[in-house]
């Protein structure tokens, strides 16, 4: 199985690609964490709909381009389900027992389509404070990563 982070915005702050960075190679080849930038539409004078539409494209070739047909598809979402590390680490375990590729969706400054997050498979939300694109993307891996150590039973994550 392959995790696959696909973002929508530009290049990373130095500090948040190395963090990143750390993060995805400490991850076991079994389960794989693979980074996908897409590009921010420009926002101009174009309406939300025509931007939210061009970004979901590109969000769903990158899907395609690293998971082919079939990938598990979570959105993150203020709106999505809030869930704990340990909720995090049951669901990574049945990802990986369910033996698909999974693509975690972090949007643009817009935030998702609302079309393309009806249509995850689940929204999952990573706080109740709104937090800058690099962060988001530095906290998601440093939680998949936390969830993956519980499951392995690595020392990382202690309660």
């Amino acid at each position: 199985m392959k995790l696959v982070i696909v973002a929508v915005g530009q290049r990373l702050p130095e500090w948040a690609q190395a963090a990143c960075d750390d993060y995805a190679k400490r991850f076991p080849p079994d389960c794989k964490v693979e980074i996908k930038t897409v590009k921010t539409e420009p926002r101009g004078s174009r309406t939300l709909d025509t931007l939210y539409a061009a970004e979901r494209e590109r969000i769903q070739a990158a899907i395609q381009s690293s998971c082919g047909k079939g990938a598990r598809v979570v959105a993150l979402d203020e709106r999505g389900s809030t869930v704990t590390t340990a909720a995090l680490a049951a669901k990574l375990k049945q990802w990986q027992l369910g033996g698909v590729d999974v693509a975690l969706v972090i949007g643009g400054p817009d935030g998702l389509d609302p079309a393309f997050k009806q249509g995850a498979h689940e929204r999952i939300r990573l706080s109740d404070l709104t937090l800058p694109h690099a962060f988001a993307r530095v906290l998601l891996l440093e939680q998949l990563y936390r969830a993956w150590s519980i499951n392995a039973g690595h020392p990382y994550h202690r309660e």
